[in-house]
């Protein structure tokens, strides 16, 4: 059974998307507006936005700082006052450093905060008042969270990113508890490795890497089934999913023997 109401048709919906210069921003921004989705990108870059527009016809781009509240705000409201509606509101904006607690960087580790975390509740501030004044006159909307893997469990070198991402994953579900009985869908995205400039600085070989255009198509196929948690590719993220249920003894020893860290 679906936990949220299923997107099957995206003609004529309003999708905004934060975060989508690059990576799986971009390619889901790419997919939507295949689909036929009215989609407005928006990042802290300004050129690749215009870059997206002239490749989409009929798409939007608003510039902004995903840590600027204000700048959140005044989107929301711009969009909606054009469109009259948010029909899917996505965060996606990221960043990411590997940390391990022998080279800990307090400014780093908060940027992390700053940016995947507090980013995300500057969404939910600016999209809130739309989605709930849309529950109420009974049309429904959807908010999506772009979390990783990274947050199921500790890893090494995700000090700044891996605590970041749980606490997404958290947000997701007391949204979900809270919003779903109002007719409005949440989803938590948690993907593996993907092939973005986030993931191009690691010097180990990522399992299971795939492209964001991979990742798009599932997250859309995702969407229409009205699934609550989106994570791929699965021959990787099940086996993470596994280890969540070990006690934390084996789940160290396994965690150290397949890293060597």
């Amino acid at each position: 059974m679906p936990l949220n109401p299923r997107i099957a048709r995206w003609d004529g919906q309003t999708a905004w998307l934060v975060g989508a210069s690059t990576g799986i921003g971009r390619a889901t921004a790419h997919a939507l507006h295949a689909a036929g989705a009215r989609v407005v990108v928006s990042a802290r870059s300004a050129e690749p936005l215009a870059a997206f527009v002239a490749e989409h016809p009929g798409s939007e781009s608003i510039a902004l700082d995903a840590t600027d509240r204000d700048a959140m705000r005044q989107a929301a409201q711009r969009i909606v006052g054009r469109h009259g509606r948010i029909d899917l509101a996505l965060y996606c904006a990221g960043t990411y450093a590997a940390m391990r607690a022998t080279h800990f960087d307090l400014d780093i580790a908060l940027r992390h905060v700053q940016v995947n975390q507090v980013g995300a509740l500057h969404l939910l501030d600016a999209v809130l008042p739309a989605l709930l004044a849309q529950a109420r006159a009974g049309q429904g909307g959807h908010l999506s969270l772009v979390s990783s893997v990274a947050g199921f469990r500790g890893l090494p070198q995700a000090l700044a990113y891996g605590p970041t991402k749980a606490a997404l994953i958290n947000l997701a579900e007391v949204l979900h508890l809270d919003l779903a009985p109002l007719g409005l869908g949440v989803s938590v995205i948690n993907p593996g490795f993907v092939e973005t400039p986030l993931t191009a600085g690691n010097a180990f070989k990522m399992p299971a890497l795939i492209t964001p255009e991979q990742a798009a198509s599932a997250i859309l196929r995702g969407w229409q089934r009205g699934d609550f948690e989106i994570h791929f590719p699965k021959r990787f993220t099940l086996g993470l999913k596994l280890l969540r249920l070990l006690p934390y003894t084996p789940y160290f020893a396994a965690v150290r023997r397949s890293t060597g860290l």
